[in-house]
């Protein structure tokens, strides 16, 4: 489908990629991961064009199409309907619509048969294209992307830019090219959209590229990662987190490779030191240095991703109670927010409030720290001091002042060395805590804008959508540090990953009430799933009395036998093939352990290939296994009923 052969590439005189190779295969969906600023848009443009490789190649079938949402669209505007806008990707069935309707008017004033014959032709292609179905489609996958019915007729410039994003995103899937090249394709959607979205995409008949930093989107709708490291694609043969469990493997692997060379290069150095003015060992002398110039040298493995290492303290200790709202009521004009709610917040709460953009999620946070006026008793607890980060808060950098200025204008009282560590914490080492606000990128700013939230001596902190703009490093720090926060926060956020590892109270809005879940998010999902499921039971149930239970047909009952006495006989050759499978993984994990491996390239890249092809097969034979259990568990059912 694609083929980038030996890509290299280069923004000035800096190298993005250097013969860097890829295979995209129909029906591929791929993860494009890598730190920020390593390549990962540049690639996708490289793919469609924008950019020409400085040399190797990207091959193209002839049949592909490509469908490219990225962050330019956003400047893209009209006053067209939003409907209008996604049903631009149906092109040739809207123009044969036209010609129809032309004809249809020439009908009112001459009727002949070659007009008949130019109009079945027209509906017959308009046909083929769907274009009795292209409405209905579009307005299918804009609901499905959180935009309400009546909303599909107001014109795209009425819309925020994140939700025209959406609508861009709607076009570009309505369009059903062979190839999808998304590029952070979450960043303006809330969670019920991207929960539409992973559902669409794994439906999805084409090839999919997605750079995304929300680890738990990617498993979801992934099945093979791509890292961009050091101008190279490195591919791994699974979702993210199977690449996390690989590539720590890989790197144990590599660092013990590398020592082994490393101590092969020692010992030679020596030995040519020693040697290389002696007549007699001259010659031998020589030829270690022929053999240590002529040799591969195995790159040592990256340092592991920053830690926070600073401790978020306050001095002001709040009482048990931090805030208290008590029939609280909301609406903007005729717009009811919350009806009669209560809200309370205990010390020590770790709070994520989630849901459907449009809710209130925002405003709730906003009345919270006491900035939007409401219907009802707002009561903040003894001794509470309040922080709020919102995107707003990047508005508020001073962009004439260097980082380390800017936080320590924060009025913590921190030391220049503790708020060098912290910076260094988010990333910013050495002189980098000297550069302008004005020069940083958006995810820097957001760094240095949370980076002043946690050091604000709060005792509460009030998070809205903390991780926009950051990569998947950055979300980590942030995690650890809300991790090690002693105080008491309430968090929006979309990024399930994140809310999972930070919060231990689920707050959502229902009915113009706010309701909590005590639980981590993947239990309220859990229990939020089943809700639904029995709601739909009970829609579906009728009241209808149940018919008498029929005695079995004999032969019914013989035939669940024999397949079940089947299934039994394949599970346990299975199991065998498990056994034998995992006997060769651990001779295989031997001969990786063995240094004379790790001396010679060849034997590791091929003990390596050897590894990850018995390990896949058993992975295959597990499943196997896994289905086989299920199956015969079902027949057991039926034979017991």
């Amino acid at each position: 489908m694609i083929s980038i052969n030996n890509l290299s590439f280069h923004f000035g005189s800096r190298p993005m990629y250097e013969d860097a190779s890829l295979h995209i295969k129909p029906k591929d969906k791929i993860g494009l991961i890598g730190l920020n600023g390593t390549g990962k848009s540049t690639l996708l443009r490289l793919i469609v064009g924008e950019y020409t490789p400085d040399s190797g190649s990207i091959q193209m079938s002839r049949d592909t199409t490509t469908g490219f949402l990225n962050q330019d669209l956003l400047s893209y505007e009209t006053h067209e309907s939003i409907l209008s806008v996604a049903m631009q990707a149906f092109g040739e069935a809207l123009h044969l619509q036209a010609e129809i309707d032309k004809v249809l008017v020439e009908f009112e004033n001459n009727f002949h048969d070659d007009l008949v014959d130019k109009l079945a032709q027209l509906q017959e292609r308009f046909e083929a294209l769907g274009g009795y179905t292209m409405q209905a489609e579009a307005e299918a996958i804009l609901e499905g992307l959180g935009f309400s019915t009546a909303e599909l007729q107001q014109p795209l410039a009425s819309f925020s830019g994140g939700w025209r994003m959406r609508v861009m995103l709607a076009k570009i899937l309505l369009q059903k090219p062979s190839l999808l090249l998304l590029d952070e394709p979450t960043n303006h959607l809330d969670l019920p959209s991207i929960k539409w979205l992973e559902a669409y995409l794994e439906r999805y008949e084409g090839a999919v590229v997605i750079v995304s930093h929300d680890r738990e989107f990617l498993d979801r709708t992934t099945n093979t990662t791509v890292e961009v490291s050091g101008g190279k694609l490195n591919l791994y043969p699974g979702n993210y987190s199977f690449y996390v469990e690989e590539k720590a493997l890989r790197n144990e692997i590599q660092k013990g490779a590398y020592e082994n060379q490393q101590a092969q290069i020692r010992q030679a150095e020596r030995f040519i030191e020693r040697f290389k003015a002696k007549a007699t060992k001259a010659k031998q002398a020589q030829s270690r240095q022929k053999m240590l110039d002529r040799m591969d040298r195995i790159e040592e493995v990256a340092p592991e991703a920053a830690k926070v290492n600073f401790s978020f303290r306050f001095n002001v200790q709040p009482g048990r109670h931090i805030l208290r709202l008590e029939h609280m009521s909301k609406a903007f004009g005729e717009k009811v927010i919350f009806r009669d709610t209560n809200v309370h917040i205990e010390r020590g709460d770790k709070v994520a409030l989630i849901g459907a953009n449009g809710k209130g999620k925002s405003t709730l946070l906003r009345i919270i720290a006491g900035t939007e006026p409401i219907k009802g008793k707002r009561e903040l607890g003894h001794n509470v001091i309040l922080s709020f980060y919102a995107q707003h808060q990047l508005e508020a950098l001073n962009i004439e002042n260097d980082m380390l200025t800017e936080l320590q204008q924060a009025g913590s009282g921190k030391t220049e060395v503790e708020l060098r560590t912290i910076l260094g914490s988010f990333l910013f080492t050495g002189d980098e805590v000297y550069k302008k606000i004005k020069v940083l990128s958006g995810g820097e700013k957001s760094r240095v804008a949370l980076a002043k939230t946690l050091i604000s001596e709060a005792n509460f902190l009030m998070l809205d959508e903390p991780t926009n703009h950051l990569d998947m490093q950055s979300v980590n720090i942030l995690i650890q540090a809300l991790q090690q926060y002693e105080g008491t926060f309430v968090v929006i956020s979309h990024d399930r990953y994140f809310v999972e590892n930070v919060a231990t109270k689920i707050w959502y809005i229902e009915d113009f009430q706010l309701k909590e879940y005590p639980g981590t998010y993947h239990e309220y999902e859990a229990w939020q799933e089943k809700r639904e499921r029995e709601v739909k039971k009970e829609i579906a149930a009728e009241p209808v009395a149940k018919p008498e239970k029929q005695p079995r047909e004999k032969s019914e009952l013989t035939q669940l036998t024999n397949q079940l006495k089947q299934l039994n006989r394949r599970v346990s050759e299975v199991e065998k093939e498990v056994q034998q499978l995992e006997q060769e993984l651990a001779v295989q994990e031997k001969q990786l352990a063995d240094p004379q491996v790790f001396g010679d390239i060849a034997k590791l890249q091929q003990a390596t290939q050897d590894f990850e092809s018995i390990k896949l097969k058993l992975d295959k034979k597990q499943d196997e296994w896994e289905s086989l259990m299920l199956q015969a568990e079902e027949i057991e059912t039926k034979i017991a009923d």
